[in-house]
């Protein structure tokens, strides 16, 4: 198993490297980066100077033109040199490859900070959020997935089935201004903050009371995040039970006598949970890093989703490059933990025997 885990851990390499290139690579491409915003503002507050003159245009008060618009050539060289355009793009890459293998991510080029110390500050309100989530999700998924294998065809499996397929219907994200509209103020009830992890007197407050005004704010977000995730996993629960439910060991256990309950949970568990171990990783990546986006936004969470989308629209290339190779290695990582979970769960899968 160690000779396993050692060449998973050597693909990460190219697999880091492969992402990276590709990212890098599109954003070449991509219109409106940093220089070009503040040349944008830089000549919009040109424009709005030299309006109140009455006959003089902005071109004529800011001299030579770029593209049509004066700017000191000078200045534009000196801001290419600020945020490090003004040397090739192959040369930027290598420098910010040597850079990640010493875990140096540069700093921010809007917020004055480094790209580390920001993860870090935004860090606990996404993991709040994806762990909280996995865990209702998985508490509430798998003993109803189950419960409809074992009644599968029931009327319990049915009306079941039908909060499934709403869950699959609705968007969490559209779950979660529902929620907004009913329970936190927006024209019915005001029973839940609509802002923040905690409340702004937080540091105040004794501890038991720190606890419950942290699940307070918590409990809309994750409730959003949870519907909007159950309904996957507890039909493929289901499914999982219900393919070795009909296998021929559990047929010969029952025939030897063994109660139902020891049939289930002694035989039928293990085998069936092996799909919903998989998952595991990829569910954990997608609700701590991706899921969460739209959740921060609308409840004005200040996590990693909320740092990584507005990095995008303001083209703050560290915070991007940086919060994506991270994110890859974690969830690299965790894709090998998925591994590992299996081979505990199940002793007779032996990677190393697949692979040679």
């Amino acid at each position: 198993m160690s000779s396993y885990i050692l060449r998973r851990l050597l693909l990460m390499i190219p697999t880091l490297f492969g992402v990276l290139l590709i990212n890098f690579a599109i954003v070449q491409f991509a219109p409106g980066g940093p220089v070009d915003q503040i040349v944008a503002q830089v000549q919009g507050t040109a424009d709005q100077s030299t309006a109140r003159f009455s006959g003089v245009a902005a071109d004529e008060v800011a001299g030579d033109s770029r593209g049509g618009r004066g700017l000191d050539p000078e200045f534009l060289a000196e801001l290419e040199a600020q945020f490090g355009f003004d040397r090739p793009a192959h040369e930027r890459f290598i420098k910010m490859l040597g850079d990640y293998l010493r875990f140096d991510f540069g700093e921010s080029f809007y917020r004055d900070r480094s790209v580390i110390e920001l993860i870090v500050e935004k860090l606990p309100v996404s993991i709040s959020l994806g762990l909280w989530t996995l865990l209702f999700t998985y508490l509430i998924s798998i003993p109803l997935g189950i419960r409809k294998a074992v009644r599968d065809g029931s009327s319990f499996d049915v009306w079941t089935s039908a909060i499934v397929i709403v869950g699959y219907a609705i968007p969490g994200f559209l779950f979660a201004i529902l929620l907004i509209v009913l329970l936190a103020g927006g024209s019915y009830l005001e029973w839940f903050p609509l802002r923040g992890l905690v409340s702004e007197n937080w540091d105040e407050l004794s501890w038991p009371a720190r606890i419950l005004d942290y699940f307070w704010h918590l409990t809309l977000p994750v409730l959003a995040m949870v519907i909007g995730g159950f309904a996957g996993l507890t039909m493929l629960t289901k499914n999982a039970f219900l393919e070795e439910i009909n296998k021929q060991y559990v047929m010969t256990a029952r025939a030897k006598g063994v109660s139902e309950r020891r049939v289930l949970y002694g035989h039928v568990f293990r085998n069936a949970m092996l799909i919903v171990i998989a998952g595991f990783p990829a569910a954990f990546v997608g609700v701590l890093f991706t899921g969460a986006l739209l959740i921060e936004v609308i409840f004005s969470l200040d996590g990693l989703g909320l740092l990584g989308f507005e990095a995008v629209v303001n083209r703050d290339y560290p915070v991007v490059f940086g919060s994506l190779f991270i994110f890859t290695l974690i969830g690299l990582l965790l894709n090998l933990l998925g591994d590992l979970m299996y081979v505990l769960v199940d002793p007779r899968i032996d990677f190393e025997t697949r692979e040679g």
